[in-house]
């Protein structure tokens, strides 16, 4: 897999090389920190298209929410966002399971932007949203620390996993039922159809609608890379031993398995990767400012872990080649305005189709990696409202809740490691053959 990318100036050789020696590392450190370990998710509300298979009885598939009473008292208070030092010195900061040090995770901004916070109950910003989000309040709502929750292979496939995306492609990649995706086993056989007359059609369409069907096969093959790279190789007494499944892989992308259409999915994680990379370099002026803190209620930690975001947007900065999304929804300004909404709802039915997958491990990745793109593609929408930002006040123009900034560092940490995991997999099958 070499050369340009389709529909941008960028060749995968300059993104393996950035994100290896750059990005990578520090994306890791990141999401180890105790602010962006931490996302809270409802896995029980219930598919809205059709009813429900039932849910996965794999172990491999079951989510660990951190019990109550190891959830910190900073964390409890929620959307109230208050704070109490006394929590800090309290039991509520042991362990989560065998995690060491599991931080309170409060809000996005400082003790003294919290009387903004009224305001910004009052602003509805739902017209900038590209996800259905779920409700925190709700009681089914849990708290999850992802690192004791790896996403990996869990064994849930079959017609259930595969109804799930074909609902994504079929109904919501701007496509006719005439045009039939390749290599689709819930699609009626077409004899000689290789695929080639779908490819036709995409390179018919918009740059707009052709983007969005290769965000969501980007979004395919790096989720699938991670269930080849973190495979249940084996079980000895009742120990696991995960790791990277070369078979797997090639099943899923290799040009002779896949009638050619494997390194096709692999362009367009690259594709995904650029669009996710390009909106962490149009957010960075937002954290930037002093009144944004990433606040758990550890000082020391806080300012740690915004020093290395702030580094990372230096990083993103810095590369040369990014994606221009001025290119985008730029015709006449009416036209413009429908597609980017027609753009935006297709988006926001994907993310509540992610309700329906079976297994709650895959839906928990599923949703977070889907927040974490259409929080990309708000940013991406809001340059000018980014720009005019206050430096000393909550924007009510423009803001992150606490859950789209970890959804967002946490769905470009997975392509990060995707990209790094292809390295992995070349280097795998060279010593295979």
């Amino acid at each position: 897999l070499t050369g340009v990318l389709d529909d941008c100036l960028c060749d995968i050789e300059s993104i393996d090389d950035f994100n290896t020696f750059k990005i990578f590392p520090k994306i890791q450190k990141l999401q180890e920190r105790d602010y962006f370990r931490y996302y809270k998710v409802n896995l029980k509300r219930p598919c809205p298209f059709w009813a429900d298979d039932g849910h996965c009885s794999i172990k491999d598939c079951h989510v660990e929410p951190c019990p109550e009473s190891k959830i910190p008292v900073g964390i409890k208070a929620g959307s109230s966002n208050k704070y109490s030092k006394a929590a800090n010195n309290s039991k509520e900061f042991e362990d989560c399971e065998q995690a060491n040090k599991l931080g309170a995770v409060n809000s996005t901004l400082s003790n003294q932007s919290k009387e903004a916070f009224i305001d910004w109950a009052r602003y509805d910003d739902s017209q900038d949203h590209f996800c259905e989000l779920d409700d925190e309040r709700s009681p089914d709502a849990q708290y999850v620390d992802l690192l004791l929750n790896p996403e990996r292979y869990t064994g849930y496939k079959g017609p259930s996993a595969w109804r799930v995306w074909n609902s994504i492609y079929e109904e919501n990649c701007f496509k006719p039922r005439s045009v039939y995706r390749p290599l689709n086993p819930l699609a009626p056989s077409r004899g000689g159809d290789d695929g080639e007359s779908f490819y036709t059609w995409l390179e018919g369409l918009c740059l707009e609608k052709r983007v969005f069907y290769k965000l969501i096969s980007g979004l395919h093959a790096s989720i699938n890379l991670h269930l080849c790279a973190n495979y249940l190789l084996e079980e000895m007494w009742g120990k696991p031993r995960w790791g990277p499944n070369v078979k797997e892989f090639t099943r899923r992308f290799d040009p002779a398995e896949t009638k050619g259409e494997g390194p096709r999915r692999l362009k367009n994680l690259y594709f995904l990767y650029l669009i996710e990379l390009r909106a962490l370099s149009k957010v960075a002026p937002y954290f930037e400012r002093a009144v944004v803190d990433l606040y758990t209620g550890n000082g020391h930690e806080d300012a740690e872990s915004k020093a290395l975001l702030l580094d990372i947007f230096r990083d993103t900065k810095s590369f040369h080649m990014h994606f221009d999304e001025k290119s985008m929804f730029a015709g006449d300004k009416k036209g413009a305005k429908s597609l980017k909404e027609e753009f935006r709802l297709h988006f926001k039915n994907i993310s509540r189709i992610m309700d329906c997958v079976g297994c709650d491990k895959c839906r928990l990745w599923g949703k977070l990696q889907t927040q974490g793109l259409g929080t990309a593609l708000k940013i991406l929408f809001s340059e000018k409202e980014i720009q005019s930002l206050p430096e000393n006040s909550p924007s009510k123009g423009f803001q992150l809740t606490r859950q789209e900034i970890v959804a967002l560092v946490n769905a470009f940490g997975r392509l990060s490691t995707s990209i790094k995991e292809l390295q992995n997999f070349k280097v795998l099958l060279q010593q295979t053959r």
